[in-house]
């Protein structure tokens, strides 16, 4: 067949499956779903994997550079299976962490919080009367801070009860995380089978440009997520953990709950940092006004210790984005999946802009060299 008329039968095809699709856009928008659901656990079981392979191979790597040299060193096969139970024991033990100590303090935390707003409420409506603001002491006067809370708490634990019981209830929900979980097993035991299908596939069906393409673009993704990744975790861990510290000696109050939410801030540079020591301050102002100074000094200091010091060497320029560009994939995340959002966009605009400079370096060096082939003959007439 003539390559134009091939051409031409490939684009008239696509013209009529995209007009009967946008004429049908309610049946094709659900079976769209439909295909979703049906591949939920397998979209689970990869992003587990994607995720856990970033300590698993750091796990795996230590385990090579321990048994080097060796004469009875194991096999790559076993080593990949210690790496994987040790990986999961660590995820364990960050789950118990979590749930036995750290919740709980939140807990805690959270109760004090209520119980000091209950009893300091009389005593600051009775400074902010004294300014004597007519409209604002109407407000206030109708204000019941109890009812307030009351619902608020009742309210927040309808809301997480009802959570719970829905994901507790939906036998589809846990049976897609079970088969998520299996899948991840498999895929990370198996990555290295995988990797090589996936190249032999590819390899047989893609052109030779388009296969080192995707392999380049698949390759950008893994390096840029796995240094994000792990970087961005051992960072916030090691700032959390300071933060906590640096807290607790200096007596300032809700040390557990800013060391938690400057942790999982951490992983949004700039904004997260403010809304961390934002949120923290008010707390301290709450219960103890007087070491509301001490609260943001400490804060500063820990941060710049952090920045200065520990910072570079863990996660050194991260995904080396320019803070202009930091701050759009930060809004841009955040307008579109909220908080995962703006953590998981980082590093994909990290790879959009290396994959756009790299095409720019090319058309700039195409460009230069066509420059210097027609200055070359009027050179030599010279």
């Amino acid at each position: 067949m003539d390559k134009k008329l091939k051409h031409a039968l490939i684009v008239v095809g696509f013209g009529i499956i995209l007009f009967n699709a946008l004429t049908h856009l309610g049946t094709v928008l659900e079976f769209v779903k439909k295909l979703g659901n049906l591949a939920l656990p397998l979209i689970i079981g990869f992003v587990l994997a994607f995720v856990l392979n970033v300590p698993m191979r750091g796990i795996e790597n230590m385990l090579k550079n321990l048994f080097k040299g060796k004469k009875k060193a194991p096999g790559k096969k076993l080593l990949r299976l210690v790496s994987l139970f040790l990986t999961l024991i660590i995820l364990a033990l960050v789950i118990v962490l979590l749930s036995t100590l750290i919740i709980p303090e939140l807990i805690e935390s959270a109760m004090s919080l209520y119980n000091l707003v209950m009893e300091k409420w009389p005593e600051w409506l009775a400074y902010i009367q004294s300014f004597e603001f007519e409209w604002v002491n109407n407000w206030l006067a109708s204000v019941d801070i109890s009812a307030i809370l009351s619902n608020f708490g009742s309210g927040a634990g309808d809301i997480l009860s009802s959570a719970m019981g829905i994901v507790t209830s939906t036998v589809s929900g846990v049976i897609n995380v079970g088969i998520g979980l299996v899948i991840m097993i498999y895929a990370l035991i198996s990555k290295d089978v995988l990797a090589r299908q996936g190249k032999k596939f590819l390899h047989s069906f893609a052109g030779e440009k388009l296969e080192r393409n995707i392999i380049h673009v698949l390759s950008l993704i893994n390096k840029t997520y796995s240094k994000f990744l792990s970087g961005q975790c051992l960072e916030a861990c090691i700032l959390g953990s300071l933060m906590f510290i640096a807290f607790s000696i200096a007596g300032v109050p809700y040390a557990s709950i800013t060391a938690v939410l400057t942790a999982v801030c951490a992983f949004i540079p700039y904004v997260g940092a403010l809304l961390a020591c934002v949120v923290g301050a008010f707390l301290v102002l709450l219960a103890a006004p007087q070491k509301l100074i001490l609260c943001v000094v400490l804060y500063a200091v820990v941060q710049f210790i952090e920045n200065q010091f520990i910072y570079p060497h863990v996660v050194g320029t991260s995904v080396g984005l320019e803070p202009i560009w930091t701050l759009m994939a930060v809004i841009l995340g955040g307008k579109l999946m909220g908080i995962l959002g703006m953590i998981f966009f980082i590093p994909l605009v990290a790879v959009l802009m290396t994959l756009i400079k790299e095409q720019a370096n090319v058309r700039l060096k195409n460009k230069n060299e066509g420059l210097a082939e027609i200055q070359e003959p009027s050179e030599e007439k010279v």
